[in-house]
């Protein structure tokens, strides 16, 4: 059987980020994920072969250090998976910061790091004839109507789905580039009952999926040999209610 070869996930150690790692490493890849902040999960990750790197998406040397150290260590790459964010609104941070703060983590991270890793990506693409070689950004549905409580963070993943187009036109055909566009998929343990129903009804299936939706979102994409610059949508048809 031919060996899997590495895949990147950016923000792999929580929530969405480790349900997408567990099942990769389950699923026999290599895998190479960045956290910002200590947590338990990075010792059981790395106890199951995971190589996990400190990196903080709002330093542009950061992003710079883990693009070298991923050149240096692996001559090729599966794919690379871009999950990290950061959800902040307007009345958290002064807005003279916020989009910055926003777009260096949604946009310049994501641009860094595909322009930096796309020789390994080439690679990995004419290593393997099957599937080739996948870049994934997690943008929001946001995106597609706006927000007034998160301007900044919509405009920022709207700029990341932008970004996926542009990619797929620069990296094919050896690369696809596509994105997965959720909406609510797991509720934090902290949201009130109130919150939980309001947000329920704003979709037509008005259930919380669970984290696994976005995984089998990325296993199809993965295996995927035709779709490129596209998006998946995990709204629940929220464009329709």
């Amino acid at each position: 059987m031919q060996e899997k070869l590495p895949i990147l996930i950016t923000g792999g150690t929580q929530r969405l980020g480790l349900a997408i790692t567990l099942s990769l490493v389950k699923a026999g890849y290599e895998l190479i994920v960045t956290y910002r902040t200590p947590k338990e999960s990075i010792d059981v990750l790395q106890k199951m072969g995971v190589k996990c790197i400190r990196t903080d998406f709002e330093k542009s040397s950061s992003v710079a250090e883990l693009v070298d150290i991923v050149a240096q260590e692996y001559g090729m790459l599966r794919a690379v998976i871009h999950n990290a964010s950061d959800w902040l609104a307007e009345d958290d941070v002064p807005c003279s910061e916020l989009m910055d703060r926003m777009f260096k983590v949604h946009v310049n991270a994501p641009y860094q790091i595909n322009i930096g890793l796309s020789d390994l990506l080439m690679k990995g693409s004419s290593n393997d004839e099957n599937q080739g070689a996948d870049i994934i950004h997690f943008t929001d549905y946001v995106v597609e109507k706006g927000s007034d409580k998160h301007i900044a963070y919509s405009a920022s993943k709207a700029a990341l789905a932008n970004l996926t187009l542009s990619f797929a036109k620069k990296l094919s055909p050896q690369v696809k580039v596509n994105s997965i566009a959720p909406s609510l998929l797991k509720f934090n343990d902290e949201d009130d009952e109130e919150y939980r129903a309001k947000a329920l009804a704003k979709s037509l299936l008005q259930i919380e999926p669970g984290e696994q939706e976005a995984v089998a979102a990325v296993e199809y994409i993965l295996s995927s040999r035709y779709m490129t610059g596209r998006t998946i949508a995990l709204d629940g048809g929220r464009h329709l209610a």
